[in-house]
């Protein structure tokens, strides 16, 4: 009897799972204005649109998103517990997206700074990252303000802070600190300042972002008040220094080079520690485009050879 040959099993093809993408942009949008019609003119779409890719992700999620009375709507339990996890999902996708779509080598990679870093600490260094990285091309731009990673062609950041930015990366580059510094002719003639009462031999120079309060522990609190020069940049004061019309207060990163071409002499031996170190800060998945893995590498090995005050003037008097 011959043998009947077995039919192969039937493989069904597995249907893949589609996430509705669409439609939790629209409730993420929608979770922010609470109001359908708003949503809708944000997103170029009708107030009836924004409504069915609700009603869709909300039976396709099988609970409802919001409680609707008329016109006015409010997230329901549910979503606001789900609101926070699909804006967070979305935001990482699209940076993943804008991440691979970036040139990985070579072309332009924006960075964000302090303008007085920039002048100060960074500039006299570029040539050396350029001569080293001549296929990346810089483009900085100085602020003040978080850097919104999402919504800008910023790739990396330098920030003074204590090193916590919510959902960043944040490698340390170098401490801070507060540094009297003035004209070697004005030091010459006036003096080391180790005391407050010292500051009264000096016409002080003041600055928003340095104030003379900080030097040491609130000591020079009285000084405050005398007359002198005031500024809001911090690199303007440096220059005022420089120029001889002062003392000043200044950080450490923006004075350590003039220091070292003698345009200005640390007047006192008491340095204090700033309570904000430098980083370099930036998406998680920043860290894998090369030109920024790059950057971060030569950024640390100039921050390595950089000296704390301390150790420029053991190795200056030594």
């Amino acid at each position: 009897m011959p043998t009947r040959k077995r039919k192969p099993p039937i493989v069904r093809e597995k249907s893949l799972r589609r996430l509705p993408l669409g439609s939790l942009r629209v409730f993420v949008v929608a979770a922010e204005q609470l109001n359908f019609g708003r949503a809708g003119a944000s997103l170029g779409m009708s107030t009836a649109a924004v409504s069915m890719h609700v009603r869709g992700l909300e039976e396709y999620l099988r609970v409802p998103l919001f409680q609707r009375n008329g016109r006015r709507v409010q997230l329901s339990a549910q979503g606001a517990a789900f609101l926070p996890r699909v804006r967070r999902a979305l935001e990482d996708l699209e940076t993943a997206i804008e991440a691979l779509r970036a040139d990985r080598h070579s072309g332009h990679l924006t960075v964000s700074m302090l303008a007085s870093f920039l002048q100060q600490w960074l500039l006299p260094r570029l040539p050396d990252f350029h001569q080293r990285h001549p296929e990346i091309d810089l483009r900085l731009e100085t602020s003040r303000t978080f850097v919104d990673f999402l919504h800008s062609d910023v790739q990396m950041a330098v920030r003074l802070g204590k090193g916590v930015w919510p959902n960043l990366h944040a490698e340390k580059l170098f401490d801070e600190w507060w540094v009297p510094v003035c004209a070697p002719a004005l030091l010459a003639k006036h003096g080391y300042v180790e005391a407050a009462a010292d500051l009264k031999r000096y016409r002080l120079l003041h600055s928003s972002s340095e104030p003379w309060e900080s030097w040491p522990a609130g000591a020079a609190r009285n000084a405050w008040a005398r007359t002198g020069s005031t500024f809001d940049d911090s690199a303007t004061v440096v220059r005022a220094a420089a120029a001889g019309q002062g003392l000043a207060l200044a950080r450490w990163s923006l004075v350590a080079d003039e220091v070292a071409q003698k345009h200005l002499a640390i007047a006192s031996s008491t340095l204090t520690k700033y309570e904000y170190s430098y980083y370099i800060v930036c998406p998680e998945v920043n860290r894998q485009i090369e030109k920024v893995a790059r950057l971060s590498e030569w950024l640390h090995s100039q921050a390595k050879a950089f000296p704390s005050p301390h150790e420029f003037l053991k190795a200056s008097r030594g």
